[in-house]
């Protein structure tokens, strides 16, 4: 019996070239798929959605106040990104329910909001003469932070497969 080399294999009768490890290094890249990169990808492209829905509400409503126009694109921006993230990042549709994605996942945003929120607290009360490049790139590794949290716990708890 013939043996196939291992760089090659038969289907259909003729030869194909396999490169398994390069086909392994390009399934990673699939962000159709279930495994972490993939949800980690559309995680961050749900976030730029939802940044940028928070950003037209907060513009658009601002005439009736910041608080107001912060409130609104917070809470419709968050639900939007809760219900992106329940079909889209980790298709769980079919497993989550619209109002438990809601309460958990909102649950989880206002936790990274407080969370947020006393770090800049604790940046103003010890550094208080910090620049406001300081301020924003501790604004921006909090957020990270937060948001890094936010992924794995959404990934294992709220959207757990």
């Amino acid at each position: 019996m013939r043996r196939t080399p291992p760089h090659t294999s038969k289907k259909g009768g003729s030869k194909m070239l396999v490169a398994e490890p390069a086909l392994r290094q390009l399934r990673a890249f699939d962000l159709h798929g279930n495994h972490a990169f993939a949800q980690l990808v559309r995680f961050a492209m749900v976030g730029v959605v939802s940044n940028i829905v928070y950003f037209v509400l907060f513009v658009a409503l601002r005439p009736e106040g910041v608080m107001t126009a912060n409130l609104v694109g917070a809470a419709v921006s968050t639900a939007l990104a809760n219900e992106l993230h329940r079909r889209v990042t980790f298709g769980a549709a079919h497993r989550v329910g619209w109002l438990a994605a809601q309460w958990e996942s909102g649950g989880l945003a206002i936790v990274g909001l407080i969370t947020s929120s006393v770090a800049l607290g604790a940046l103003e009360i010890a550094f208080p003469d910090a620049s406001a490049m300081t301020a924003g790139a501790f604004v921006i590794a909090v957020g990270a932070a937060v948001g890094g949290v936010r992924f794995l716990l959404l990934r294992g708890w709220v959207f757990a497969a």
